[in-house]
């Protein structure tokens, strides 16, 4: 299995997103200046690279060599283009199935329901550059490999994404309590994207507001919520069931 790899010093970095690596994230030490350092800065703007300003010391505990106040992971898999993925599945399946991660953090949630999303068909999976969980090790792990086999594309904001499949003809679907609305009233057999909402705050107001539907689950116990990566699941196998009828 390949591993993430960790890159450090500015000019190894430079030359990486120069060499169009995939870098997953930069981690760039508070106040560092300097003519090199605004040449990496300017680099991550235009390729629109996640990064991260953090005290030296997380440089530190992330590695022992000399950082000079950089550290980049590469990512294990190659993202692709949201827009030329979307008009792919389109041209190639009668009803899609899009998959979209509002925040989630946790990496191995989000190994899980790549493993799920896998499983069920999902066409894509979309997450936003900054704030998402990245493609580790432990995400790969965790999909049993499924990373490698399900299209992750990468878009500045959610909701952008949202509007395009709506424009798209996809109808978007928010999985969240606030709304009175059971899962099992929908129907996915048209084409069709589920959004899932980060582990502590859910999906974003704004987001709630752009989607065409909103649905819950039904909870029967005590505790108010499941594990993201188990509700997803659930989602997803609802589409499968209703899909094979």
């Amino acid at each position: 299995m390949q591993k993430t790899s960790r890159i450090y010093g500015i000019r190894a970095v430079i030359e990486a997103i120069n060499s169009k690596n995939t870098i997953d994230k930069i981690f760039i030490q508070k106040g560092l200046g300097g003519s090199l350092y605004k040449e990496l800065e300017s680099l991550i703007r235009e390729n629109g690279i996640s990064f991260s300003y953090v005290p030296v010391e997380k440089l530190n505990r992330l590695t022992k060599n000399n950082h000079q106040g950089v550290i980049a992971n590469i990512s294990p898999i190659e993202f692709h283009n949201f827009e030329s993925l979307v008009e792919e599945v389109i041209k190639s399946k009668e009803h899609p199935l899009f998959l979209l991660l509002d925040q989630l953090s946790d990496v191995r949630n989000f190994g899980a329901i790549i493993r799920t999303a896998e499983c069920t068909g999902v066409d894509g999976i979309i997450i936003q550059k900054k704030g998402a969980a990245p493609v580790t090790e432990d995400t790969i792990k965790t999909s049993a490999g499924a990373a490698f086999k399900v299209p992750i594309a990468k878009i500045d904001h959610l909701k952008d994404a949202v509007f395009y499949l709506q424009a798209s003809g996809i109808q978007v679907t928010a999985a969240t309590e606030k709304t009175e609305n059971s899962i099992y009233d929908l129907d996915f057999k048209t084409p069709c994207a589920i959004i899932m909402g980060s582990e502590d705050s859910g999906i974003s107001p704004s987001i709630l507001k752009a989607v065409d539907h909103k649905a819950k689950l039904p909870l029967l116990g005590e505790i108010a919520s499941l594990n993201v990566s188990v509700a997803c699941g659930v989602f997803l196998y609802e589409v499968v069931r209703q899909r094979s009828l």
